[in-house]
């Protein structure tokens, strides 16, 4: 399912609509002739691939904008998880049909899930649309760009089993400059039946470890202190340098080359799948300080007949007793979220309550909460009937977050008096004589600014909390 970038929170509905507000381009005026506007929807995957987006167009003679009426080519970089997702995009697209009638010469592109999904079919259906572009092709922009440029529409949406960027430099948009994402791994091989990612994405391949450490390497000599390595399932992350070479490297490993760029940059990751998270990569986590004590465990359901459902390959016991290591070897501090989904295809109301025992017994520290969404040409659309009435869904969903909102406050009050080692990421939305960051669980701290600056570490003394914040004071 979709993914904040800032901050973990319970998902109501005005937070789902949130989730899927899209990040723009940022200006910057390097004097070049031509500029570019791109709109990200959806998860972090899309936010990174905008980067390296940017990053070939800018060697390619464009600027970027943060107003598309100011932009030679629109990029709207789409989601396909959701129905209401791609809706959104449809939506916005109508909304540039006036920039492209009051300048003809504007090119815009589709790009990411939604174009992969569609395929040229997209063209047929948007008229004003000139570019189709999928995951894996962005290299060829240029090309592409230069197709439209000529009055045809340009379509790229192979996939491949090789592409990983890794070469590429992103360009870091929307930044704070003191957090970032290196993608490490792209597609996936897991095929749950709910999900398009496999389709969209394609197979699974794990980008070369050398490159990631030298990105961490380059962003921290840039001044940025957090990174979060992401990939669809960093847990089955593998790379061999060739079919002869004995070099390998797992997710364990990879998770330790970063943490030793330097003690002051904080390591996370997302996402992690159950079947394949290992206690080696707890016992890494549990070695390095910087390595951050949280972990996005996606349960999906509580009930292990809609497990097999849904092909998450595990079942309840399973996933409890990764709870359980999680528990053992990093402590009750750790933070644990999830991602959760209301209604699934012929979900019984004992099977909703075995959800609702799990999220008691687990008590994680945020959710992400869903109505299930049937997306087209996934197993479920295909073999299963999407047959929980809606108010049911709906109502299911309630009784879910109601159960995340009260833990995740009862797992707040046991950071009340404690002192916690907080990264400044910026000014309080709230307030701008208040800073707020994250502790290595990921909880939000908000405290009086003082002298401390955005990227410092404060210890903050914590006095009060809500069920998404964290409220203190700093101390020297």
């Amino acid at each position: 399912m979709e993914r904040v970038v800032q901050q973990l929170e319970i998902l109501t509905e005005t937070d789902k609509e949130a989730c899927e507000m899209p990040r723009i381009s940022k200006e910057e005026n390097r004097g070049n002739s031509r500029k570019m506007y791109i709109e990200s929807y959806g998860c972090q995957m899309n936010f990174a691939d905008s980067e390296i987006v940017t990053s070939i167009l800018q060697e390619q003679g464009f600027d970027t904008t943060s107003d598309f009426n100011n932009a030679d080519v629109i990029f709207l970089n789409t989601c396909a998880i959701r129905e209401n997702a791609e809706q959104k995009v449809r939506n916005r697209l109508k909304h540039l049909t006036n920039v492209k009638k009051n300048r003809p010469g504007t090119l815009i592109g589709v790009l990411g899930c939604m174009a992969e999904r569609l395929k040229s079919k997209f063209l047929e259906e948007e008229r004003i649309v000139d570019m189709v572009v999928g995951p894996d092709a962005y290299r060829d922009l240029p090309r592409l760009v230069e197709e439209a440029d000529g009055g045809q529409k340009a379509v790229n949406v192979f996939l491949s089993r090789e592409e990983t960027y890794a070469d590429i430099s992103p360009v870091r948009l929307n930044s704070n400059g003191v957090t970032a994402f290196i993608s490490i791994m792209r597609g996936c091989d897991n095929m749950c039946s709910f999900c398009v990612v496999p389709f969209t994405r394609g197979r699974e391949r794990s980008r070369d470890p050398h490159s990631i450490v030298a990105e961490a390497r380059d962003l921290f000599a840039q001044g940025y202190r957090d990174v979060t390595l992401l990939g669809q399932n960093v847990d089955s992350y593998k790379w061999k340098a060739s079919e002869e070479s004995k070099e390998t490297c797992n997710f364990a490993q990879l998770l330790e080359q970063v943490a030793l760029v330097h003690p002051d940059l904080r390591v996370r990751f997302t996402t992690s799948h159950p079947k394949d998270f290992t206690d080696e990569v707890l016992h890494t986590m549990a070695k390095y300080e910087n390595i951050c004590k949280y972990i996005h465990l996606p349960a999906q359901s509580g009930n292990s007949r809609v497990l097999q459902l849904m092909n998450r390959t595990y079942d309840r016991e399973w996933y409890l007793d990764r709870i359980a290591a999680i528990r053992r070897i990093l402590g009750e501090e750790c933070g644990i979220s999830t991602d959760m989904i209301a209604g699934f295809c012929s979900e019984t109301e004992e099977e909703h309550q075995d959800t609702l025992s799990l999220m008691e017994i687990v008590k994680y520290d945020y959710a992400y909460m869903f109505t299930y969404s049937e997306r087209p040409n996934t197993p479920a659309a295909k073999k299963l009937a999407d047959d929980i009435p809606y108010e049911v869904k709906n109502r299911r969903l309630s009784e879910i977050i109601d159960i995340q909102r009260k833990n995740s406050l009862e797992r707040n009050k046991l950071d009340l008096g404690k002192i916690h080692k907080v990264l400044v990421e910026g000014t309080s939305k709230r307030s701008e004589d208040h800073l707020q960051g994250r502790t290595s669980a990921n909880k939000v701290v908000v405290f009086p600014k003082k002298h401390y600056k955005k990227g410092d570490y404060v210890h903050v003394f914590v006095s009060d909390c809500n069920s998404a914040t964290l409220l203190g004071e700093a101390i020297d």
